[in-house]
């Protein structure tokens, strides 16, 4: 297999060309990736908006993941460049939940747990010209939709709330429109809302900054949760 150019990298992974059909992300820190592609199959197979999975890279390894090469800007590109509005992303990330959490569990015995992204945000969103596709799965897991909700508010408010991020406003706009639409699935309870601000103060990946906004956040979706 040959490995092209790097496309771009993340906190955790690097994503490299392979061709104009797939790409390759690789996880630096060793990280096994058969999880997350297990969770994208099922995902897909259920008929949610995934990459495509490609064939296992040659020679095969745990920290690699092919998939489909993805078209377009994400959502946080596109709320920056004025092409899509803050009501318009919120009803976007709002249908998105909504639309992820009617997937039964597919490991999960409770009835009540779904298929949980748990970092659903605009930067893991790709609008492409097929429609809007969620990419990142490696902190999926599986339980109440609550959680889910909560976690994609809280790293909205966060943005929200870094003084260096000049569209702040918007994402706060984003973050209200979402909250109102996802109202009436539950909204983001308190009890979810503290376990996912846990759950966030304890990512060490978190930065300086994220962390120093991480209460006033949780307070902000308190406040707009209603």
């Amino acid at each position: 297999m040959h490995i092209g150019h790097l496309l771009g990298s993340g906190r955790t992974a690097d994503v490299y060309a392979l061709d104009e059909s797939w790409v390759l992300r690789r996880y630096r820190d060793g990280a096994d990736a058969t999880a997350e592609l297990a969770v994208m199959s099922y995902l897909s197979a259920s008929g949610f908006p995934v990459p495509r999975i490609g064939p296992p890279s040659d020679p095969p390894l745990p920290t690699d993941l092919v998939m489909q090469r993805l078209t377009g800007p994400t959502m946080a590109e596109a709320l920056l460049a004025g092409t899509l509005t803050e009501a318009e992303g919120g009803e976007l990330l709002a249908r998105l939940l909504r639309d992820l959490h009617a997937i039964p569990p597919r490991l999960s015995q409770d009835p009540e747990d779904r298929i949980l992204h748990l970092d659903l945000h605009p930067e893991n969103v790709m609008l492409t010209p097929q429609g809007a596709v969620v990419i990142d799965w490696s902190t999926a897991g599986e339980g109440p939709p609550a959680l889910d909700r909560a976690m994609s508010s809280l790293i909205l408010a966060q943005v929200s709330l870094d003084p260096s991020f000049t569209a702040g406003e918007r994402v706060r706009g984003m973050l209200a429109t979402m909250l109102a639409r996802l109202a009436g699935d539950g909204g983001v309870p308190s009890g979810a809302l503290a376990r996912a601000t846990a759950r966030r103060a304890a990512d060490p990946r978190l930065t300086a900054r994220e962390s120093a906004v991480l209460d006033e956040a949780a307070e902000l979706v308190a406040a707009l949760a209603g």
